[in-house]
């Protein structure tokens, strides 16, 4: 009889010194493992940011060339609270950001110029898990950065890169997805859960448009939910969780 698999889940390899995190929009990744981040960044690892967009389409009752840069302020203030001062932004447009050669491109410059060895981004698949469903920009941003990991280590692919200064990278070792509804790694998430709430909060326009809920209830809630929930397969301990793709 097969064994059955375990539905454990294993530490995320601490074998790297830099990260590279790519999403579509501000607070994707306060939403999504910025307590991961801090305790990077404790231990004296370097983590930047690239986000796709400036989330510039993300609140109703503002407009696009006024909530572009606010929400870009506040994600910068929001990751400078993790311990992250490198925060670029591609400029793809929010809401119909197009997976393909271009934001490939962009996304393997990325790499190129920063050299990780992990590279992060959010769920790239269809749902969150059963039928929630996840957004365009989300599926684009996320599978163009699996591809892109591979794209930069790749002189005969976006060969202009090279004509722009940025050699080949192909030191990528892992590309780990936050926010998958199949995780397979786990980060301890309790050295940096304060600072995670903190970090989301930052983003108080955008929360104050979603919700009616006191801002910091709401931060609180959902960040140390969703932490005690995952380490219920990490040894009881509350953890960032990540589907983990080798290469």
């Amino acid at each position: 009889m097969t064994e059955p698999v375990s539905t454990q889940l294993k530490p995320l390899p601490d074998d790297w010194q830099r990260a590279l995190a790519v999403v579509a929009h501000p607070d994707d990744l306060e939403y999504g493992c910025a307590a991961a981040v801090a305790a990077w960044t404790d231990a004296g690892r370097e983590v930047s940011y690239v986000l796709a967009t400036r989330g510039e389409a993300g609140i109703d009752t503002l407009d696009p060339a006024t909530c572009g840069p606010l929400r870009e302020r506040e994600q910068r203030a929001s990751a400078a609270v993790v311990g992250v001062t490198s925060v670029e932004f591609l400029d793809h447009r929010d809401g119909v950001v197009e997976y393909g050669p271009a934001l490939r491109r962009d996304i393997a410059a990325a790499i190129r110029r920063h050299r990780p060895e992990l590279v992060i981004t959010l769920n790239h698949r269809d749902t969150w898990g059963g039928v929630y469903w996840n957004t365009p920009d989300h599926v684009a941003v996320g599978r163009a950065t699996l591809d892109a990991a591979g794209d930069a280590g790749n002189r005969w692919i976006f060969p202009e890169l090279i004509e722009q200064g940025l050699d080949p990278w192909d030191g990528v070792r892992r590309v780990a997805v936050a926010g998958s509804s199949t995780p397979t790694h786990a980060v301890d998430a309790t050295p940096g859960l304060e600072r995670a709430v903190r970090s989301l909060l930052e983003h108080r326009t955008y929360i104050e448009a979603l919700t009616d809920q006191d801002p910091q209830t709401y931060a609180r809630e959902f960040l140390t939910g969703n932490a005690t929930a995952a380490g219920e397969r990490f040894g009881g301990t509350p953890a960032v969780t990540f589907e983990v793709f080798s290469r």
